[in-house]
């Protein structure tokens, strides 16, 4: 077995399913979605590999999907998922040589970089289920690299400043408690 030193870091070129379907609506006549993922896959761009009516599914691209020592916390959340999933992450062709206008990114274990990637709104982001020789190769990574942080509860500290709590402040003279509801001054039957 090796160090947690030497071994900081893992890769895996991952090849990612992308599904073409028709659109619902006249303004998008086809939809790409990520469904599934190939590990140790060779380079592809596009490549057709199954056909069924409008419905197809292209090897969109491979992509060197990167494990790092810091980030096996995220690994965890992945792997605990209730179906346990990678993310393909598909932008913009800015190139304009893919035919769907999207290319994959990236793929990766990290459900946290997933979440970044969704944040900027530009992004095809979807979970595809992780296929098991891969799903036990991250775990090795995880169990390699995992320390668990003991929970330590903090103390409140009582007397912070040496101020007592809600007099506010102890230059400006109170007769009680500053955070005490307004008292009604008026008269009964007065306005």
């Amino acid at each position: 077995m090796s160090s947690r030193t030497e071994n900081w870091k893992r890769e895996l070129q991952v090849g990612a399913v992308v599904r073409r379907k028709p659109g619902v609506t006249r303004w998008a006549k086809h939809v790409y979605k990520p469904v599934a993922i190939i590990p140790g896959a060779p380079e592809a761009f596009w490549k057709e590999m199954v056909r069924e009516d409008d419905v197809v599914d292209f090897h969109a691209g491979t992509v060197t999907m990167e494990l790092y020592r810091a980030d096996v916390e995220s690994y965890l959340v992945s792997l605990n998922l209730s179906e346990p999933s990678v993310w393909v992450i598909l932008e913009r062709d800015e190139t304009n040589q893919s035919p769907s206008g999207w290319v994959v990114s990236a793929i990766t274990a990290s459900a946290f970089e997933a979440q970044d990637a969704l944040d900027s709104g530009e992004n095809i982001v979807e979970a595809v289920p992780i296929p098991e020789s891969l799903a036990a190769w991250i775990k090795e990574f995880v169990d390699l690299h995992y320390i668990e942080e003991p929970f330590k509860k903090r103390r409140r500290k009582q007397d912070i400043e040496g101020i007592e709590g809600g007099k506010g402040d102890p230059r400006i003279k109170q007769v009680s408690d500053v955070f005490r509801p307004p008292t009604n001054d008026r008269k009964p039957g007065v306005h």
